[in-house]
Parts: C-alpha cells; sequence; structure tokens
C-alpha cells in the first residue's frame, strides 16, 4: 500500500506521519512537506503523483489563517479550493483513494445543536468558504473520498491555543478569552489514530466512504476550555500557581474574520460506521498533560 501524506510538516501532517508509522508499518509511506510539494502549485502537485503513483492520498495541507484569510482571499481560494480541486481530478484519474479534512467553520453557528452530516454548511468568513469549496469539489469529482469534519485541534507541533494559553500562564498575569463560542477541543494525536483506524476499514469496505464528522466528545467554551488546562496544568506541575481566566464575549474580542458560536460537531455517524469510540474532550486533555514535559 502506497500513501502519500500532503502537508506533512503541519500540526496535523505530523501527527498523522506518526499514526501512520506506528499502526501500519507495512505500508509505504511518503511524508512531504510544502517544500517538496506545495499543492497550491499545480505543477508541483501533479509532477509529484506523477512520480510516486500513491494508492492512497491523504491531505494534511491548508491555508488556516483564518483572520488573515479575510484580506487575502486569494490565497486561501488557491490552497482550500483550487488546489483540492486539482488534487481530486488527479486522485480520480488514478483510482487513488483521497482523504482530506475540513472544519466546524463551514456552518455559520446558529443555534445549539451539534452539527450533522446532513446539515447545510453556511459559512461566516473566507476561510470556512474556502473550506467548503473544497469539500463540494472533491464530492464533485472525487467519489472514492473520506473527508473529515473535525473541530478545535491542538496537542500537536507548532502554535495551537492549548500552547498558547499555557505559555501565558506561566507569564503571569489574567487570561481573557471568550466563553460564547462553544464546541469540543480535539487532540490531534487521538484524531489522527482514529483516522488511520478508519482508512484501513474503508479500504476493506469502500461502501463505508463518504463524509464524517469526528472530534472529541462532549463541549465547552473556549473559556471552559483554557479553565481546565490551567487547572490540571497546575494539577500536574506544569504551572507554578493558578493564574485568573476571565470570561469575555466574542464581540468584546474583535477579530477580522467571524466565528461560529455554534461549533459542536455530531459525531454518532463516525462511531457507529467505524465501530471506534469517542473519548471526552477532558480525557484527551488531561492524557496530554500528563506526558507534557
Amino acid at each position: 500500500m502506497r500513501i502519500l501524506l500532503l502537508g506533512a510538516r503541519g500540526q496535523l501532517g505530523r501527527a498523522l506521519s506518526s499514526a501512520l508509522c506506528i499502526q501500519q508499518p507495512h505500508w509505504q509511506i511518503l511524508a512531504l512537506g510544502r517544500d517538496e510539494c506545495d499543492i497550491a502549485d499545480p505543477f508541483s502537485l501533479i509532477s509529484t503523483l506523477d512520480r510516486h503513483y500513491p494508492d492512497v492520498i491523504i491531505n494534511g495541507a491548508a491555508y488556516t489563517a483564518v483572520d488573515l484569510a479575510q484580506s487575502e482571499p486569494e490565497l486561501a481560494e488557491r490552497t482550500n479550493h483550487a488546489a483540492v480541486a486539482t488534487l481530486a481530478r488527479e486522485a480520480n484519474a488514478r483510482g487513488a483513494l483521497l482523504v482530506h479534512f475540513s472544519t466546524d467553520y463551514v456552518f455559520d453557528g446558529s443555534g445549539s445543536k451539534p452539527w450533522t452530516e446532513m446539515d447545510k454548511p453556511c459559512p461566516l468568513n473566507v476561510y470556512g468558504a474556502s473550506k467548503y469549496a473544497g469539500e463540494q469539489a472533491i464530492k464533485a469529482l472525487c467519489p472514492n473520498h473520506l473527508l473529515l469534519r473535525t473541530s478545535w485541534l491542538y496537542g500537536g507541533e507548532g502554535r495551537h491555543f492549548a500552547r498558547t494559553m499555557l505559555r501565558r500562564a506561566r507569564e503571569g498575569g489574567s487570561l481573557q478569552v471568550v466563553d460564547d463560542q462553544w464546541g469540543a477541543p480535539t487532540q490531534v494525536h487521538w484524531l489522527a489514530s482514529a483516522v488511520v483506524l478508519a482508512l484501513v476499514q474503508v479500504l476493506k469496505e469502500p461502501n463505508k466512504r463518504g463524509l464524517y464528522h469526528l472530534s472529541c466528545q462532549g463541549e465547552t467554551s473556549w473559556h471552559g476550555f483554557a479553565s481546565a488546562l490551567v487547572r490540571e496544568a497546575c494539577r500536574f506541575g506544569h504551572l507554578m500557581q493558578p493564574v485568573d481566566v476571565a470570561p469575555i464575549s466574542s464581540a468584546h474580542w474583535p477579530q477580522a474574520a467571524r466565528r461560529p458560536l455554534n461549533s459542536r460537531l455530531d459525531c454518532r455517524l463516525f462511531s457507529s460506521v467505524f465501530g471506534i469510540g469517542l473519548p471526552s474532550w477532558q480525557e484527551k486533555m488531561t492524557a496530554w498533560l500528563a506526558i507534557r514535559k
């Protein structure tokens, strides 16, 4: 089995690379970063596919600068839509399975009910719109796909919310975190492991292909997540003393891009089809903190 992993140097890509090597050591895995294959460059992408002709393409690459996308929509569109359309077209022509990741930001955040795969997306910002356009391209051009929407990733290499909160807490002073955006923090290494388990099943049972939501279970606000991080980090000795985490509304934390207030994802379809249990966000957060140095 020849696996091509794109975007292999990002938080998700690194976690996927690790999970693939650990869980499927007999597979031939080629993990490429942007320097080796820039998916936004059609020539780079197609020449890479021509050289390696993979059985499975896993796309961990994306434009994820949510606020910056508002001022450079062309770049977000090129990476999250046009490049994904090229990837879908080429994967289909080669008979390859395409695994791709999308986001809770495809929804408008209305209500409080968890979003299902059947709910109609209505993005609030450029980033969400570009990711939704990428989804539509895959559905139209490459029926042989596994498309996964996830939310609030943390716990890998590079910058992410949890690492930023702990760094600021160590620096002292209070934190201000929005308390009206709700979802489920998802530990990226758990996500990667679950995706590999699902991929193995899809390769054996192609009828399991399609769109799924996948995140840790439960719900909290960004403020609730930050408060839990600080509390547990103190318990594990990562922080010498607790700091105050003050709740604020989104209106008092202005950002260029509007965020959905409701990012809850209903993941029951994934769990039912693949028989994979979904842990609580608290369980995975605690396990991540327990192994941090």
